[in-house]
């Protein structure tokens, strides 16, 4: 039974439900029973983790039975379907080990970015509320333990498990994980609701705090037939470098794998370097992501035709995809195909290998099998479909997004050719995707108007070659007085906690910012000139 915590749930439309299972896009798997299926048929398929500190290497079936001893492990603890747990990791076996053991459970997932700090991670825990917690000791230079041990005092009746090494002293709230898997395994999926929460991805929009992103069983059991279908079959199996605590990351790396005839392998830190000598040793390529994922290796010294032969195709999306990387990388012989999603609504338009590259280079494709997709008069896309998420944590924000109908209004203005293909033109919704991370603009404005002399401040994407956008920060002073350096900026945000990948990484000082007749900023106009390489009224 899934626990009423007053979440944003909306009602879908009865016809959308008996027309999506009528057409066998919805069913009743849920994500325990798709894992138990898939993984008992793939037992000896080989899952690797490449790390420097927590490396491993064993099968599908050793993750497996790992993961039904956590799940007997958390029920002992008196989890079970409905309840919440939550966990923040890097790309190691225990994430693998916790997302499986977790939805063979039915309990609700909520995967945390590993770089998320106490700002972002204290929101998450005081609106899910969960019943476990699963973190690392420590990663690169965040000590969990400190942040967690904290955070977690408002929360008494949480579990806390740990990864850890042995004999590690752990905080006295904190328990091993490995404790939970001395439990006997449970012998399958505990029975829970398909059309219930499953899995809760946080994701920076326009609000201040980080937003809820509530998904059933049936909607990312499509979206996983659907992201799977789309990936097609070329090329060596693939590296996931980007994070499973990211929505997409975790689909990518944990369940499409299950689905596919190829082992997961999965790197904890993205440096191009180990990358390249990780796909060398291993026989492995790099299939999608954004941009960064590949323009870092293309422009590494180590870069090789053999590599180049590992990456026959590039399924891009998540982020801003200039014309120049597609072009780059399809004049090297790869076949980049874009397509066009959220965390709200993954998969909407697409495009594939086999369309023309002239619309593979430079739209966001056609709408995908089952969504259904409208522009208004002004270009903004509203969608449906099977994988369209159920609401927010914060029903205020559901109802805003959402009519009776079911249409979810993705806040992004596109145009269509002739041919039905999507060009995405603005986002109304003010975020910055730097890499396929969201930044809300709102969020770093409120930290840097705590900085001395800043009167006003608008933060707005501004190109990046390597990572789609970055957030770039316009500053107006009070009389003028000159605007803080990056250096004092960054000091600034490292000292209130927002994570490193949210600072901006350019620095504007204005004598006014264009306006509405009203006084807004139009941020549409600051985004124009930075792509045009010039402010107006810049000091």
């Amino acid at each position: 039974m899934t626990v009423d915590r007053g979440w944003g749930l909306r009602t879908v439309p009865p016809e959308l439900v008996e027309r999506y299972l009528a057409e066998g896009w919805w069913t009743d798997e849920t994500l325990g029973s798709i894992v138990a299926g898939s993984v008992g048929q793939r037992a000896d398929a080989e899952l690797v983790i490449h790390s420097k500190v927590r490396p491993w290497r064993g099968t599908f079936g050793e993750v497996d039975r790992a993961a039904r001893a956590f799940a007997a492990g958390l029920q002992a603890e008196g989890v079970g379907p409905g309840d919440v747990v939550l966990f923040q990791l890097p790309n190691w076996a225990e994430a693998a080990i916790t997302f499986w053991g977790t939805a063979q459970l039915g309990a609700v997932i909520v995967p945390v970015v590993h770089f998320y700090g106490p700002k972002e991670v204290g929101y998450v825990l005081d609106v899910v509320r969960p019943k476990a917690v699963v973190t690392a000791a420590r990663f690169g230079a965040t000590d969990f333990l400190a942040n967690y041990r904290e955070m977690l005092a408002g929360h008494p009746d949480t579990a806390w498990f740990v990864v850890a090494d042995e004999g590690e002293a752990l905080p006295a709230r904190a328990r091993p994980f490995r404790e939970l898997l001395d439990a006997e395994p449970i012998t399958g999926a505990v029975d829970t609701d398909p059309a219930g929460p499953a899995v809760i991805g946080f994701t920076s929009g326009t609000t201040r705090d980080p937003k809820g992103v509530i998904h059933s069983h049936r909607t990312l059991g499509f979206e996983t037939r659907q992201l799977g279908a789309m990936s097609g079959a070329e090329g060596p199996p693939t590296l996931t470098g980007a994070p499973v605590g990211h929505f997409i990351g975790m689909l990518n790396a944990l369940l499409i794998p299950l689905l596919k005839d190829q082992p997961i392998h999965l790197i904890d830190v993205w440096d191009p370097a180990e990358v390249l000598r990780v796909m060398r040793q291993e026989g492995i390529g790099m299939g999608g992501g954004a941009p960064y994922f590949f323009t870092s290796l293309l422009d590494h010294p180590d870069f090789t035709d053999e590599h180049l032969a590992a990456m026959p195709i590039a399924g891009m999306g998540g982020s801003s995809i200039p014309v120049a990387v597609t072009s780059r990388l399809s004049g090297l012989g790869i076949k980049v195909y874009r397509s066009y999603g959220s965390t709200e609504h993954p998969s909407i338009t697409g495009c594939s290998v086999v369309d023309p590259e002239e619309k593979r280079l430079s739209t966001d494709g056609k709408v995908l099998p089952a969504v259904e997709m409208r522009l208004d008069d002004d270009g903004e896309i509203s969608s449906r479909g099977p994988d369209l998420f159920l609401g927010y944590t914060d029903p205020d924000l559901t109802a805003r997004v959402f009519d009776d109908d079911g249409w979810y209004r993705t806040g992004d203005v596109g145009m269509l050719d002739d041919d039905g293909y999507l060009t995405i033109t603005d986002r109304i919704s003010d975020i910055i995707i730097r890499g396929g991370e969201n930044i809300s603009a709102q969020e770093v404005e409120e930290q840097l108007l705590g900085l001395p002399d800043v009167a006003e401040v608008a933060v707005v994407s501004a190109p990046d070659d390597r990572f789609g956008e970055h957030a770039a920060a316009i500053v107006r002073t009070v009389s003028g007085r000159p605007a803080p350096s990056i250096e004092q900026v960054r000091a600034h945000l490292a000292e209130v906690g927002l994570a490193k990948q949210k600072w901006p990484e350019e620095i504007h000082t204005v004598a006014d910012l264009p306006r509405t007749a009203s006084g807004k900023v139009q941020k549409f106009k600051l985004r124009q000139q930075l792509r045009a390489g010039r402010l107006d009224h810049e000091t």
